[in-house]
């Protein structure tokens, strides 16, 4: 692949991360007027309409892949987003976020468990994750020690990191298979069918009448549906097709960093020390997983393709 369109795809994960960063400070807003299961249709069928209107054309799936566009959805979107607005309640943006920042370091296990040469992990793969997982638990101390919450939402954001890593993994093939708008219509579609049953289990349909009378939930609403979802969801698939999974989702460690500075501004959420030292600890941990030879490095990517007989 040529130079710019990699350029490119590192311009569209950078873009993306800045979005889905603030993205947890506006889903924390939405939260004081929706539960966390009701955000998420809310959501996914804003994007899906939008996505329609960016892309007007169907996209016409075997059985398999119709099934397997469930998985991702679940994977990718009712689930990741139930797991990780539930944390929400529980904890502050900044902790879900620096947590979330895991899921590349899960993002290669993954890729070479289900990799068709089954290679193992470099010893850089290893000693990043140990030092990822110490900020880890920093951050989770820090809820429980000084800020007096639950550590449920700091684990529940741990779960929400893993669902991203197997989504990461399920959606490369189908990225390099179809137009990738298209692609995230689908998994829109499906996370919002998905989490319909969910939410009428429990929490039942949701009042729309905030999103008509207070501009700001309405303005939440519209960036998280409109560029949390279906712009930035395709830009990043766009970008696995051109960087590769491992790489793109290296990105996810700058999270933290965004969500800590709009929380402050945005929410008033205090940036603890120990928050801090969490989160570079992560960043360490990931950049240092991906400390290998370009030779490894393409063994992992082509790995984490190797989907193709599922």
């Amino acid at each position: 692949m040529n130079t710019s369109k990699r350029t490119v795809g590192h311009l569209f994960a950078l873009f993306t991360i800045l979005v889905w960063g603030s993205c947890f400070v506006a889903t924390k807003q939405l939260l004081t007027d929706f539960t966390a299961i009701q955000i998420i249709p809310l959501r996914m069928f804003l994007a899906y309409a939008v996505l329609w209107i960016l892309r007007p054309k169907t996209l016409k799936l075997n059985w398999r892949d119709e099934l397997m566009f469930v998985l991702i959805g679940i994977m990718g979107g009712s689930f990741y987003f139930f797991l990780q607005n539930t944390a929400l309640t529980y904890t502050y943006a900044a902790n879900v976020s620096i947590i979330v920042a895991l899921s590349p370091i899960l993002t290669v296990i993954l890729a070479q468990i289900f990799s068709r040469h089954n290679e193992r992990l470099s010893k850089y793969v290893y000693w990043g994750s140990l030092v990822a997982i110490a900020g880890v638990v920093l951050v989770v101390l820090n809820g429980s020690m000084v800020l007096k919450l639950s550590p449920l939402g700091d684990f529940l954001a741990l779960a929400a990191a893993l669902a991203w890593a197997v989504y990461s993994v399920l959606i490369k093939k189908y990225t390099e298979k179809y137009d990738n708008f298209l692609v995230t219509r689908r998994v829109m579609l499906w996370a919002g069918v998905t989490s319909i049953p969910l939410m009428l289990l429990t929490d039942g349909m949701p009042d729309l009448t905030p999103l008509f009378h207070t501009p700001s939930v309405l303005l939440c609403w519209l960036f998280l549906g409109v560029f949390g979802n279906a712009v930035c969801f395709a830009l990043w698939n766009i970008a696995f097709q051109r960087l590769g999974v491992v790489v793109t989702n290296n990105y996810l460690y700058a999270s933290p960093f965004v969500t800590v500075v709009v929380g402050y501004f945005a929410l008033h959420e205090p940036i603890s020390l120990m928050s801090v030292i969490g989160a570079v600890l992560i960043t360490i941990g990931v950049i240092f997983a991906y400390k290998t030879d370009k030779t490894a490095r393409a063994a992992t990517e082509k790995d984490s393709t190797g989907l193709d007989d599922m």
